[in-house]
């Protein structure tokens, strides 16, 4: 049979190199930073989600060094059997109290968060509202559940509100969002999803992967930016970007949700508890964090600057309060020798094109980190304008 499969395989492969969409996966020979060795040669990184410069720092390298002097290095089971250590009781404190919600489970990777939350949760009797750029594992975790579901275009409350009004036929119901959507970095209009929830009696759920750490006055995300506090029930999110960047997600929110996932989410009863390492490590990022503003205010001063300069230089920006900015190739092809150009040029950036996006939508998507100083950003821009001029149609 494989070789029937093979040949099947291989066709689908050359199929998708053809049309310039197969997927290359470059190596990195150094520590995840705003310079990175990639081969033989030292670039300047701009699409990693390290958004606070934390994956390379002293403080969690040694904080995730010693939890594993004090704790080991895996657990070898999952939480419920013999996989919960004091540490992670700690780690679900932190997060709750960053968030000011009521309690918090720790899986995997958010992918798990997502994918585990909607099936123990709701019922066919019930009905999930999701916005239509929401992430693969939120669509993931929709499907896992037997629940109605609802697609509403991005962003858009008067197509949102219809939803609501349909989904009152439904016994609970729950709008499901980004807080920042990753790919084009626009923040979730959350006051007005709030407006809706009260108004049309229903929960709210949003994902904080690209948010948290990065928007409202001091980086908290959605709720900070929106004043939204106490009107979310359930926040998922992860320590693999702006929290030091390793692995691990989370589910945080009113507390009888969380214990109903403890007792029945999947992806938390049947996975392996974080190791050791990656709790200490994600602690001591919540400590940075608590101390001071410096690494958020530097990454909004790195943001604004970036994004005004490329504006003025032409390109087709899509508008963004995050630290992700999308520039508009729209031809997937051109995505992709455009970034190594850029590559040429010293500078990791990533192209992005469908299926990750939609047909015709291929982008460079750029991400800032407060690791970036001036001189990154300035060399990061020349090198887009010194590429655009010698490729027709990428700039204006």
């Amino acid at each position: 049979m494989y070789g029937e499969f093979k040949n099947y395989l291989s066709n689908e492969l050359s199929i998708i190199e053809e049309s310039g969409l197969y997927k290359k996966e470059r190596i990195i020979c150094s520590p995840q930073s705003a310079e990175i060795q990639a081969g033989n040669r030292s670039v300047l990184n701009f699409c990693a989600n390290n958004y606070l410069g934390l994956s390379n720092s002293p403080r969690l390298v040694e904080a995730a060094k010693k939890a594993m002097d004090i704790r080991g290095f895996g657990m070898s089971s999952v939480r419920f059997i013999c996989g919960t250590q004091d540490i992670h009781k700690e780690l679900e404190s932190a997060v709750s109290k960053y968030f000011k919600t009521e309690d918090t489970i720790l899986y995997a990777a958010c992918f798990d968060a997502n994918g585990g939350v909607f099936e123990p949760l709701f019922s066919e009797e019930d009905a999930i509202i999701s916005d239509s750029l929401n992430h693969a594992s939120i669509i993931d975790g929709v499907r896992l559940c037997r629940a109605k579901r609802y697609r509403y275009a991005n962003a858009d409350m008067n197509e949102l509100e219809n939803c609501l009004k349909e989904a009152q036929a439904q016994r609970f119901r729950i709008i499901v969002t980004d807080g920042v959507f990753s790919m084009d970095g626009n923040v979730a209009p959350m006051d007005k999803i709030c407006e809706l929830a009260k108004k049309y009696n229903s929960l709210v759920m949003v994902d904080e992967c690209h948010s948290a750490g990065v928007i409202g006055k001091t980086g908290r995300g959605v709720s900070e930016l929106f004043d939204v506090y106490g009107q979310i029930d359930i926040y998922t999110g992860t320590f693999g970007k702006a929290f030091g960047g390793g692995i691990g997600g989370f589910t945080t929110g009113r507390r009888e949700i969380i214990d109903m996932l403890r007792q029945r989410s999947r992806p938390y009863l049947f996975s392996n508890s974080i190791p050791p390492a990656v709790v200490g490590a994600s602690l001591e990022a919540f400590r940075v964090l608590d101390e001071s503003d410096e690494l958020h205010s530097r990454l909004v001063n790195n943001v604004e600057y970036f994004r005004n300069r490329m504006i003025n230089a032409g390109f087709d920006i899509k508008p963004t309060q995050s630290a992700i900015c999308a520039v508009m190739l729209y031809d997937a092809k051109l995505s992709q020798d455009f970034a190594a150009t850029m590559l040429d040029e010293g500078i990791y950036v990533t192209g992005f094109y469908f299926p990750v996006v939609p047909k015709g939508q291929a982008r460079i998507r750029v991400q800032l980190s407060a690791a970036h100083t001036r001189e990154h950003l300035d060399k990061c821009i020349d090198a887009f304008i010194k590429t655009a001029k010698n490729t027709v149609g990428t700039a204006k």
